[in-house]
């Protein structure tokens, strides 16, 4: 636990130094827990996440980094890779593909590539994956489109 605790504080330091290096992630840590982040990541310009704000939650596990964080959509997000209602994220570097060489930064910047580059043939959201496989992309962009609008934009007046 000690070994995860410092790799934490490390790359808070970094993240802290590195703040307007990347503008599209905000990554920020739990005043009262160092294995609590959050993050507000901006939606990958023509897309139709473009001018969102998405709100992700980490739990960083105590074997951290030989064992990936949790991650999950706090923000509602129409894509094939999002569970809708959890806002579980299927990624394989958050499974199987992980390596303690990944960082929450490169996480973050993970997931903005996958909101960029669905991948419908494993969805953990079926509606959105099965617009996408038959071909529907202006429906999936239109749905995408929509649910940004309404939670990941904030509202005006």
């Amino acid at each position: 636990m000690q070994a995860s605790r410092a790799r934490l504080f490390k790359e808070y330091k970094e993240v802290q130094r590195e703040k307007a290096a990347d503008p599209d992630i905000q990554l920020v840590c739990d005043d009262s827990n160092i294995f609590k982040w959050t993050a507000l990541i901006k939606g990958p310009s023509e897309t139709p996440y473009e001018g969102g704000v998405f709100q992700l939650a980490f739990a960083v596990p105590e074997q951290y980094p030989l064992q990936p964080p949790q991650v999950r959509f706090l923000t509602k997000i129409f894509h094939p890779n999002v569970h809708f209602k959890t806002g579980e994220i299927c990624l394989d570097i958050l499974k199987n593909a992980w390596s303690p060489a990944w960082t929450l930064q490169s996480v973050c910047r993970a997931i903005i590539a996958l909101m960029a580059h669905p991948e419908p043939d494993s969805p953990l959201n079926c509606d959105s994956g099965n617009l996408l496989r038959s071909g529907d992309i202006r429906g999936f962009q239109s749905m995408a489109r929509m649910y940004t609008r309404l939670a990941a934009m904030p509202k005006k007046g």
